[in-house]
């Protein structure tokens, strides 16, 4: 009986995985507007009852690309940390860290554009979001948010400063997102993480064309300008 449950479970993953590709080539030719079960199904040779047994609805099938696509992100981003942490001979500097995990989020967007606009791009018209989604968005930002809290610990944070007006939203921020982190210091990363994601779309969604064409130096530049912003500095102490 146990061999037969596990073919059976093998067989569901296989599919699984053969729905979630073939719904991935829909995306690429028609977006995530026009993902469509029976069109899935037909691609496949299957019925699209048979199909409903693994995703009940459209909205099933998008919200298990969305936490792929966030998870894979995800990784790249925690992997990019991870050997930049390792750096030899000695750690590297907090601001290229970033600056490499920065460079990580991208290559995989140019490499995955289609599961970078999921993701990023315009809301899908008529889907929303379920609380399935919010710990696979989250990894990414949890990757700079762990950057900038070793090098505050460590001496390599020199807080920016923070305008009067926006204490209040900060320390709410801070509350909310990292409460062993200076207000100023959160305020600064949210704003270094909204526009190093708006580098990356304006690269992927053409807003660059005839405009740059050495898109890597640009990016990186403004990586390490990002990084600065938030008061990444130095090397850890000892």
């Amino acid at each position: 009986m146990s061999t037969i449950r596990g073919a059976r479970e093998r067989a569901r993953v296989e599919v699984t995985a053969a729905i979630k590709d073939e719904a991935r080539k829909q995306l690429a030719a028609e977006g995530a507007a026009r993902l469509s079960l029976r069109a899935v199904a037909r691609e496949l040779g299957m019925v699209s009852s048979a199909l409903y047994r693994y995703f009940p609805s459209r909205d099933d099938l998008l919200t298990a690309l969305i936490v792929d696509a966030y998870d894979a992100i995800g990784e790249v981003a925690e992997g990019a940390r991870a050997t930049a942490d390792r750096a030899r001979p000695r750690p590297a500097p907090y601001a290229d860290r970033f600056v490499a995990v920065a460079g990580a989020v991208r290559e995989w967007a140019l490499v995955h554009p289609h599961e970078y606009a999921l993701i990023y791009g315009s809301p899908v018209p008529g889907y929303s979001a379920p609380m399935d989604t919010v710990g696979p968005a989250s990894r990414v930002g949890l990757v700079f948010f762990g950057l900038v809290r070793d090098a505050f610990r460590s001496d390599g944070l020199a807080v920016p400063p923070l305008a009067r007006e926006l204490r209040p939203e900060a320390e709410r921020m801070a509350a909310d997102l990292a409460p062993d982190l200076p207000p100023a210091a959160v305020a600064a990363l949210v704003a270094a993480w909204a526009q190093l994601f708006g580098l990356i779309s304006f690269e992927l969604f053409g807003q660059f064309n005839r405009v740059v064409e050495a898109r890597e130096p640009l990016f990186r530049q403004a990586a390490g300008e990002l990084a600065r912003s938030v008061g990444l500095r130095g090397v850890p102490a000892g």
